[in-house]
C-alpha cells in the first residue's frame, strides 16, 4: 500500500467508509455507494484497501445481523402458538381481557429484548467502526476492521500468497 497517499486518496478512502452510512437513506446503500466509489478508484492502492475494507465490514454486519435473526426462529415458532391463544383469548372476552388471559406473555417481551439489545449492540459496534476507520483513512493509514470476515481478499494478502507459493 501507498506509505503516502495523496490527499485526494485520503479523501477518498474516507469518504468510501462514510458512505455506508446511505443505508438509512436507501436501502442496500451500504453496499452500492461504497463499491461504486471503490471500483472507479480501485487502481490507486490506499483506496483499494479502503474499499475492500468497507465492504467486507459491511458484509459482516449482514451476516452477524441474519445470524441474530436466524437464532430468533425457534423462539418465534414456540411463542407463535401462546400468540394465537392470546389472540382468541382477546377475540371471546372483548372488554373482559385480564392478564391471565396472556400466558406466556413474558416469552414475547424477553425475546424483544434480547434482540433489540443484540441488534442495538450491532448497531453500536458498526457505529464505532466506521467512525474509526473513517479517522484512519482521513489520515493516510490503514485500517482492518474487528471481527471482519475476509469476503474479499485484500491485494497485499494476495501478494504474499503469491510469494510463499512460489
Amino acid at each position: 500500500m501507498d506509505r503516502n497517499p495523496s490527499e485526494n486518496q485520503k479523501q477518498l478512502g474516507a469518504l468510501i467508509h462514510l458512505s455506508t452510512f446511505s443505508k438509512y437513506f436507501f436501502p442496500f446503500g451500504n453496499f452500492f455507494v461504497p463499491l461504486i466509489l471503490w471500483s472507479f478508484n480501485k487502481e490507486k492502492p490506499f483506496v483499494d484497501e479502503h474499499g475492500r475494507q468497507a465492504i467486507n465490514f459491511q458484509l459482516s454486519i449482514l451476516v452477524y445481523a441474519l445470524f441474530i435473526g436466524l437464532l430468533c426462529i425457534p423462539f418465534f415458532i414456540m411463542f407463535a402458538t401462546d400468540f394465537v391463544s392470546l389472540v382468541d383469548a382477546i377475540e371471546h372476552n372483548v372488554g373482559h381481557v385480564t392478564v391471565n388471559n396472556a400466558t406466556n406473555l413474558t416469552g414475547f417481551v424477553i425475546l424483544f429484548s434480547i434482540v433489540a439489545l443484540l441488534l442495538f449492540g450491532l448497531f453500536l459496534f458498526e457505529l464505532y467502526a466506521v467512525i474509526s476507520a473513517t479517522m484512519k483513512a482521513a489520515r493516510g493509514e490503514s485500517y482492518k476492521y474487528p471481527l471482519c470476515i475476509p469476503f474479499l481478499k485484500s491485494n497485499l494478502e494476495n501478494q504474499s500468497t503469491h510469494e510463499h507459493s512460489n
